[in-house]
């Protein structure tokens, strides 16, 4: 069924508004954020994505549908969250755009807005995988496949058990998890990081149902690193 869009051409819904001026924010936030302009559509980054094939949005086409205006419907999808992150979308780019770090964006922008997706069990492991690092400043797979099934299938998890018997008699799994020892420190590198991000968060903007594309990008003004 051909997608019908949620406002009239050259308009733009209060709710698309403010996906995208949280998404715009991220964008900021990352070093050339703003060669997302550049992009000429030519299927590089869907060629290159290793996971292109269980996506419904290839990530050529989530840079379309911005230009275009649809960020709900980018929102409703489950690309984002398939992404391996292995960067070969940005490597072989060849107008330079940070394609990963734009999908890491629009992942925030969900989180913030609280945005429900069509693969809800991979935004729940992301988020749990985020929190158990802020935890214990590493990973504990037990705590984080505990939680993960306790909130998307509880009864799933009697089936591990066998398996994690053989684990603990192994000693390959710690049942209990440990902070680091420099714990404290690495909370505060990351509290430093997190202000450092904020620093340049642009002043709202006002709600334009003509605000489409690229214009709130046009007066972006991004700091670029040497060599870029």
């Amino acid at each position: 069924m051909e997608h019908t869009p949620n406002y009239l051409p050259g308009l733009m819904t209060r709710t698309e508004a403010e996906l995208r001026q949280i998404f715009l924010r991220q964008v900021e936030a990352i070093p050339a954020g703003e060669r997302i302009k550049r992009c000429i559509q030519c299927g590089t980054c869907t060629g290159s994505c290793p996971v292109s094939y269980a996506m419904d949005i290839s990530p050529r086409q989530l840079i379309a549908l911005f230009r275009a205006g649809e960020m709900e419907t980018i929102m409703k999808s489950r690309s984002i969250w398939i992404c391996a992150s292995c960067y070969a979308c940005t490597t072989r780019c060849p107008s330079g755009i940070k394609i990963t770090d734009i999908i890491y964006a629009l992942k925030r922008t969900m989180m913030e807005k609280n945005y429900a997706s069509k693969a809800p069990q991979v935004q729940v492991l992301a988020n749990l995988f985020i929190n158990n690092l802020m935890s214990y400043g590493r990973l504990h797979e037990g705590t984080l496949i505990r939680k993960f099934y306790m909130k998307t299938g509880i009864f799933k998890l009697f089936g591990f058990i066998p398996l994690v018997m053989k684990m603990i008699e192994t000693k390959r799994l710690v049942l209990f998890p440990k902070k680091i020892k420099a714990h404290e420190s690495f909370s505060r590198i990351i509290k430093k990081a997190q202000e450092i991000e904020m620093r340049h968060v642009p002043a709202a903007i006002d709600f334009s149902p003509e605000y489409v594309g690229y214009k709130g990008l046009g007066e972006m003004k991004l700091e670029s690193r040497k060599g870029e």
